[in-house]
């Protein structure tokens, strides 16, 4: 017997979220059907207000509502000190740590060339030109410990090497081939309070 095409939409849909297969869309989209109309309702206006309402900082690239960011407008930050990360929601990983009081900047991705990302399809200009204009004193680089984070934190050290910057990296307290994200706070602050210079 055919599922009802809304079904079906449903599944398929839910299917392309990232870590969500053929049985967990078939979950969530019973879980859906059997549940009020207003619990459906209100996700559906969740995800529309997210398309409608979030954009992207202009200063650091990560996702708010408004323009600058909350992080970036703060005045009580230190803005001489930035700590690269991959995504944006890496900076509300590293803001729930509660340690660091610089700044942030978005990479929105990493060097990958079997992806065919390349150093040009990221932020990295941006970063570059805030290093030579603003005064700034360090970089913490917060890529996720693989293969292409590693390379991307090698890559952006050479390129702000001609600056006058001191460079760091976060230290090994997160296991290779983890995600910051998925990282306790404990482990995030023994990562940024070892962290290394670049050189």
């Amino acid at each position: 017997m055919k599922r009802p095409p809304a079904v079906t939409e449903l599944i398929d849909e839910l299917k392309k979220l990232p870590g969500i297969g053929q049985k967990t869309a078939e979950r969530l989209s019973f879980f859906l059907m059997r549940g009020k109309a207003d619990q459906a309702n209100k996700l559906a206006s969740a995800i529309q207000n997210l398309k409608e309402k979030i954009i992207l900082c202009s200063i650091c690239h990560g996702i708010t509502e408004s323009e600058p960011c909350d992080i970036c407008s703060d005045t009580s930050r230190d803005h001489s000190q930035i700590c690269v990360v991959e995504e944006p929601h890496d900076v509300y990983v590293l803001e729930n740590m509660g340690y660091f009081k610089g700044v942030y900047h978005v990479l929105m991705g990493v060097i990958s060339p079997l992806d065919g990302i390349g150093p040009d399809d990221l932020n990295i200009e941006a970063l570059k030109e805030k290093v030579s204009k603003l005064g700034i004193k360090e970089v913490i680089l917060a890529t996720n410990p693989d293969m292409e984070g590693e390379s991307t934190a090698v890559y952006i050290s050479k390129v702000l090497k001609p600056f006058s910057v001191k460079v760091t990296r976060i230290a090994r307290g997160l296991p290779v081939g983890s995600d910051i994200e998925y990282a306790d706070s404990v482990t995030l602050l023994k990562s940024m309070e070892g962290r290394l210079e670049m050189r």
